[in-house]
């Protein structure tokens, strides 16, 4: 059964959640960078994740976007899911996390941060929450509190808001939602 069989760390982990934060490039997206003749970049986003991090707001889990490009198909996205911490071309991606933090008035443990390669490592550190893709650096897999089943791009975004939801006791409710 989905979501069945979470060890208890995690569940105690996800319960605390007020703001995930995801990286895009690889964690969003399938890590492929397209562009085309006229070299404008086109990026494609999985609906499944768009819906679940929709679900997250709804929850009242704040959602963050934290990546080191820059990218106009990224703050569309953001725009389109009502995404209101957009942060790009961060080369200091802990630091950008850290300042988020202090700005909401969180704690570290009310923080996830999903990655999947080493950039991410540093904002992962801090999270009370640090979550891999399933194709994540091996590096970067071996930091993580929790690896998701789906690559990057391929709804492993989504996984990550069920679970968070799913430990906050709102699966049953988000359920009966669509029924």
């Amino acid at each position: 059964m989905y979501l069945a069989d979470l060890p208890a760390d995690i569940l105690a982990r996800a319960a605390k959640i007020r703001l995930a934060a995801f990286d895009v490039d690889g964690t969003l997206t399938d890590g492929r960078l397209w562009y085309g003749e006229d070299g404008h970049e086109t990026k494609v986003f999985h609906v499944h994740d768009g819906l679940g991090l929709k679900r997250l707001q709804a929850n009242g889990v704040q959602v963050a976007l934290i990546t080191a490009r820059i990218s106009h198909p990224v703050a569309l996205r953001a725009e389109e899911l009502d995404i209101a911490h957009v942060y790009q071309g961060q080369g200091d991606k802990r630091g950008c996390l850290l300042e988020l933090i202090d700005a909401l008035h969180l704690t570290p443990e009310q923080v996830a941060f999903v990655g999947d390669d080493l950039p991410d490592l540093p904002p992962m550190r801090i999270a009370g929450l640090a979550v891999a893709v399933a194709n994540a650096h091996p590096w970067v897999a071996g930091q993580a509190h929790w690896q998701t089943s789906k690559s990057g791009g391929m709804g492993a975004a989504r996984e990550v808001c069920d679970l968070i939801l799913h430990a906050q006791g709102k699966s049953d409710a988000e359920r009966e939602r669509w029924q």
